[in-house]
């Protein structure tokens, strides 16, 4: 998986990659989301998935796993030139952190309408007021993540849990 970042064939692959974290969340019976980033050479540095319930920890979203990942293999806070690939549109403190990391781009996989930061209900990453702006693209392999967490919420609804 070389091929340049923001080529089709390496965003799809990409994103695979995301979903195969996804299906390792839900071992654990967390929301069913993936991330991976990439630095700016088209190679792995993190990869990651919800642990909010194993964990624990309200914080812990898939991406905030990867990037505190990514930040610990650098050894630096700075994520510059870095590819998130996430399999949901990042909530407004995934939103945030992805900011804080100075990552450059984002992908993911399905909309959030109910608490997405990129395009659904805000547009942190591309808002002026901050101190860093990132490019994104949503929507790609979007049916893949919305099927994962409807079987998901389903399972918890049929079990009388939500």
């Amino acid at each position: 998986m070389n091929e340049p970042p923001g080529s089709q064939i390496s965003d799809a692959a990409w994103m695979r990659r995301a979903l195969a974290e996804a299906d390792a969340a839900e071992q654990h019976a967390d929301v069913p989301i993936g991330c991976v980033i990439i630095d700016s050479g088209g190679e792995l540095l993190a990869q990651g998935h919800n642990r909010r319930e194993i964990d624990g920890d309200p914080t812990a979203h898939a991406e905030v796993v990867a990037i505190r990942e990514a930040a610990r293999r650098r050894g630096h806070w700075r994520l510059d030139g870095c590819t998130l690939y996430v399999t949901l549109e990042p909530c407004p403190m995934c939103a945030g952190a992805i900011v804080n990391s100075r990552i450059a781009r984002v992908v993911y996989g399905a909309a959030d309408p109910k608490a997405g930061a990129l395009d659904s209900l805000y547009s942190l990453g591309s808002d002026a007021r901050l101190n860093h702006r990132f490019t994104h693209q949503g929507m790609l392999l979007a049916d893949d993540s919305v099927a994962r967490l409807r079987a998901f919420f389903a399972k918890l609804r049929a079990e009388g849990q939500k």
